[in-house]
Order: C-alpha cells, then sequence, then structure tokens
C-alpha cells in the first residue's frame, strides 16, 4: 500500500512539474514573439529609402544607366506582411547595389563617384547582413536605413557638380597646364643617382 501511495505522490509530481515547464515554455514563446513583433514594426515604420532623383542629373542617368535606375527601383517597393518579406527585399537591393560598379557612363567613371558607390555598396551589404540575423539588432538596421539615404544623396550630389564643372569653359592653355601637371607623363629623371661615398670637392 505504502509503494502504491508513494508511486501516486511522484506520478502527481511529475504532472505537476511538467505543467510548470509547459507554462514556463508557453510563456518565453510569447515573450519572444512580442520581440520579434516590435523588431518587425520598428523596421516597418523606419523603412523608408530616397527612391526619386533629387537633382535633374540623377533623373538623365535613370534613363541612360540602367543599373542606377533598377536599383532606384527596387528600393521604391515596400514590403508589408513578414520580416522575411524585409529580408528577401534587402537581399534584391544588396544586389541591385553591387551592380552599380557596372556600366558607370563615363562622366561619372572617376574615384569620386566610385568611392561613394563603394561605400553605398557597403551600407547596403552590412544592413542585409543584419537583417539576416537569428536575433535582428532592428536599431543598426534602422540606423543603416538613415546611412544609405545620406549616401544616395551624397552620390547624386556628386554627380552634380561634375556636370557643373563640364560645363564651365576652359581657359586658353589650362588643358596644356594641366597635362604639365599629370606625373604619370612627366619625363623620368635620367641623371644617375649621386653616390653618397664619392669624395667632396670643398
Amino acid at each position: 500500500m505504502k509503494y502504491k501511495v508513494s508511486l501516486f505522490l511522484l506520478l502527481i509530481f511529475m504532472l505537476n512539474s511538467c505543467q510548470d515547464q509547459n507554462e514556463k515554455r508557453l510563456a518565453e514563446n510569447k515573450k519572444e514573439a512580442k520581440k520579434k513583433e516590435i523588431i518587425f514594426n520598428n523596421i516597418k515604420k523606419s523603412w523608408s529609402f530616397i527612391d526619386e532623383p533629387i537633382n535633374e542629373v540623377s533623373e538623365k542617368n535613370i534613363n541612360d544607366w540602367k543599373e542606377w535606375r533598377e536599383f532606384l527601383k527596387e528600393l521604391g517597393g515596400k514590403p508589408r506582411k513578414t520580416i522575411g518579406a524585409f529580408q528577401k527585399k534587402s537581399s534584391v537591393i544588396a544586389k541591385k547595389a553591387m551592380a552599380l560598379n557596372n556600366n558607370i557612363p563615363s562622366q561619372f567613371d572617376q574615384p569620386q563617384i566610385k568611392s561613394r558607390i563603394s561605400i553605398l555598396i557597403t551600407k547596403v551589404k552590412m544592413m542585409d547582413l543584419f537583417i539576416h540575423l537569428d536575433r535582428i539588432p532592428d536599431e543598426k538596421v534602422v540606423f543603416l536605413i538613415g546611412e544609405i539615404n545620406k549616401e544616395l544623396v551624397s552620390l547624386e550630389r556628386q554627380m552634380d557638380k561634375i556636370v557643373e564643372k563640364s560645363k564651365i569653359p576652359k581657359e586658353e592653355g589650362e588643358s596644356d597646364f594641366l597635362r604639365m601637371l599629370d606625373t604619370a607623363r612627366a619625363i623620368p629623371n635620367s641623371m644617375p643617382p649621386i653616390d653618397q661615398n664619392s669624395p667632396k670637392v670643398e
């Protein structure tokens, strides 16, 4: 009889502990779901890119530079339903950003533009990396969205500067002077180096 009572008590204890664990697990799952919802809402609220050209030069590039047009178009769409939709969108934006290095119009194939494109690509790739983590650092994703917008403005302003500079007429002889400053075209020094050990006349 004692054996049956102790077995019965043990069974009740095990059932109670299982129930406690289930309640704990449910509470943790609720907490995790709430966290994910907050992250999703933060990203959804901040997901806004400058997808319209800010000046005439950038607008003209939409027609002439396919990669630029596709990149801006991709920035325009906003996912709505799930964090997975934002992750997919981020991957596509990263791919389109990488393509900006291709077919840069000859007028903009300059170090100032290339460096800004590189910075833009880096920030887009960072955003894509963070949004794909198991625990998404939403504050970093939101920060990078703002940084990407800043880089877009910087790139478009640099394009505008290059176009404005090209409109300024050169003065007579200026192109010859600039060629003389080009160190790649300079005449190499044909004199032999001075030997430090040779006797000096005083």
